[in-house]
């Protein structure tokens, strides 16, 4: 096993890809109900590895204290169809409940309708609803629990942030060797500040050493919330080459501070791309020194805006190496295609 190999957190299982692995982003669906027409559609589109970016729950809004049933509602369309997952947080994941304050008004508190099946709820008799939220390292467990998922905590030294591991993809033709590696990321958000740490930085750059020493396998790495490098490569009006995309309709929410990812990153060029998602309005992909920055595209019916749902999909083919990525709709439709090679 290259956990035990290299000492260092892997998710569970070095993935085969087959001669070409296809992915599926998804960003913030912002659950709290069991409306998932749009990820039944999306997930007929995809065999490989679905790529959960975080927002799954909007926990701010979900009056339990274990979100985990929520979180179930959202990976049930992948778990169903049997297909892998990889899941990273983001900032409402596990963000403190919000009293509304009309609570408080003449109207009075609302009847609260807790979900009948909640995991690891007490069986006593009340409603389930405590206002408490749900932390990270618990909605990590109950992910990592199912079959099909390929997620992991992350080394403890890591806390509060959660969700950072890295995931191996290995060759269908030559069984063991590594052609590609996925890292995932905790930006954090919600109950401590939106940052990707010092701490996280220096654990990149040891494991990417260990993993990769001398550069030669391709690396993407995933986390939700974007760095402040988005901020620099953005577009100002439209989507003008070299970048590519079709929706740039606000600025980057970007995290509150750099503490050397990028750096780190940047130093690598086997590091062919990085995905974020958090930002409703934006889909874009620009190149960043000599690699390239990417959105992955709102997927859920929470959160704010309207704009049309869709999911960023990816297609890594091996020998040669080429990474192919583009936006899929609800309705079938694609757009914004394009391909790196090694």
């Amino acid at each position: 096993m290259l956990a035990s190999a290299y000492e260092v957190p892997l998710a569970r299982d070095a993935y085969n890809s087959g001669s070409r692995l296809s992915r599926i982003l998804r960003d913030t669906t912002h659950s709290r109900t069991c409306v998932w027409r749009e990820i039944q559609q999306l997930a007929v589109a995809i065999k490989d590895l679905v790529v959960y970016l975080g927002d799954l729950v909007t926990a701010n809004n979900v009056p339990i204290s274990n979100a985990s049933a929520y979180w179930e509602e959202a990976i049930s369309p992948t778990r169903e169809r049997g297909i892998p997952w990889a899941s990273i947080f983001g900032n409402h994941d596990d963000m403190p409940f919000e009293w509304p304050t009309q609570w408080f008004s003449t109207s009075g508190m609302p009847p609260i309708q807790c979900p009948h099946k909640c995991l690891h709820l007490p069986s006593s008799g009340d409603s389930g609803c405590y206002f408490q939220g749900t932390t990270r390292k618990e909605l990590m467990e109950n992910d990592s629990c199912n079959p099909q998922s390929m997620s992991s905590s992350g080394p403890h030294s890591l806390w509060p942030s959660v969700s950072n591991y890295a995931l191996p993809v290995e060759s269908s033709r030559k069984p063991g060797l590594v052609v590609a590696l996925l890292y995932f990321l905790d930006s954090g958000g919600g109950t401590y500040p939106e940052i990707v740490s010092f701490a996280q930085a220096t654990w990149f750059e040891q494991i990417s050493q260990k993993l990769n020493p001398d550069l030669r396998i391709p690396e993407i790495v995933f986390w939700h919330i974007p760095s402040k490098a988005y901020k620099k490569v953005a577009p100002r009006w439209g989507i003008r080459k070299p970048c590519i995309g079709s929706i740039n309709l606000e600025k980057v929410a970007s995290q509150e501070a750099e503490m050397g990812m990028m750096d780190v990153i940047a130093k690598r060029p086997s590091v062919k791309a990085v995905f974020a998602g958090h930002n409703h309005g934006l889909d874009w992909c620009c190149p960043y020194q000599k690699l390239w920055l990417c959105f992955a595209r709102h997927s859920g019916y929470g959160g704010y805006g309207n704009w049309p749902r869709g999911a960023r999909m990816i297609q890594m083919t091996e020998m040669p190496f080429s990474l192919t990525f583009w936006i899929r709709m609800e309705d079938g439709s694609t757009h914004s295609n394009f391909t790196l090679y090694s």
